[in-house]
């Protein structure tokens, strides 16, 4: 089936054949029964991620019969290589270390990258099957200060055809204010690969959006969520959280957290103001994820109001 597969993909590569809708639609069938046929053999995290990459190219933007500004696909390729560099972490399973273990089994875990710092690793199953967590995460993402403590306010900037939107994200204050008020303008973008759905983003630049008064520009990313339905419960959901981030705070060597970062440390005879432990900012990146897993949890058991 992926030869077949992939012949009909380099067909409509070719000019003459890109206007034929019946050819394009057979390959996108094509590729949707292959992908759901790989997702039913329940993989491992190197295979279903392996799954995920080779499928998650520009291929649904070329099928949309909208064409891309040169501004829109820079956009769109910024998305791919968030979703491209989250995929490459997750996929090694060496040197993660244990952060925090919840009562209920909801886990964080984190390593060192020379090239990122921190990240951080969140696992957890949701009790929700995965449309339910979907929606929730991607159709009421602006929503999601309603019910996320940590959040202040989710706003689409742009949306740049179906996968791909440009947000503005206002971090609520943390207790005591120590880290003080950060916001995010982040591209984003969403891809659905038989029973895999992948949620990816990372900082960018728009220009209808600079940096804000009392707010510090924080960055984020590569990060991502990644939802799988649990294997032999598939009204159950697994989650998994990769956060890297960066807070801007002065003088902690970035807050992506210990081992690296673009901040590094200064050598300076008093810590400048505003600056935190990296122990401190580790300590609250791996709370945020904890909270985010018992708020969503209570977001999604909430009573579905009755239709009028």
């Amino acid at each position: 089936m992926l030869p077949a597969t992939s012949k009909l993909c380099a067909a409509i590569s070719y000019r003459h054949l890109r206007n034929m809708t019946g050819l394009r639609r057979q390959a996108a069938v094509a590729i949707s029964q292959e992908l759901s046929r790989l997702a039913s053999r329940s993989p491992g995290p190197s295979t279903w991620i392996h799954q995920v990459r080779r499928r998650s190219s520009l291929l649904s933007s070329r099928l949309e019969e909208k064409p891309f500004s040169e501004m829109e696909m820079s956009y769109i390729k910024q998305g791919e290589e968030a979703l491209q560099k989250s995929l490459r972490i997750l996929e090694d399973q060496d040197d993660w270390k244990t952060e925090t273990v919840a009562g209920n089994g909801d886990k964080v875990l984190s390593k060192v990258l020379p090239d990122v710092g921190k990240v951080f690793r969140l696992e957890v199953v949701v009790d929700q099957p995965l449309d339910t967590v979907y929606g929730e995460l991607v159709d009421n993402m602006e929503q999601m200060g309603d019910w996320n403590p940590s959040v202040k306010e989710v706003r689409i900037l742009e949306k740049i055809g179906k996968d791909t939107v440009i947000t503005h994200e206002k971090a609520a204050p943390t207790p005591g204010n120590i880290v003080g008020p950060r916001d995010f303008v982040s591209v984003r973008c969403s891809r659905r690969r038989g029973s895999t759905c992948v949620l990816a983003g990372m900082s960018t630049t728009y220009g209808a959006m600079p940096e804000q008064e009392g707010f510090i520009r924080a960055e984020n990313g590569p990060t991502c969520m990644v939802l799988r339905p649990l294997p032999g419960s598939p009204s159950r959901t697994r989650l998994t959280w990769l956060l890297s981030i960066d807070l801007k705070v002065p003088g902690a060597g970035a807050a992506r957290g210990c081992g690296g970062g673009r901040g590094g440390s200064q050598a300076v005879s008093a810590p400048p103001q505003g600056w935190l432990p990296k122990t401190i900012i580790n300590q609250v990146l791996s709370q945020t994820q904890v909270d985010f897993a018992k708020h969503l949890r209570q977001r999604l058991a909430r009573p579905v109001p009755a239709a009028c």
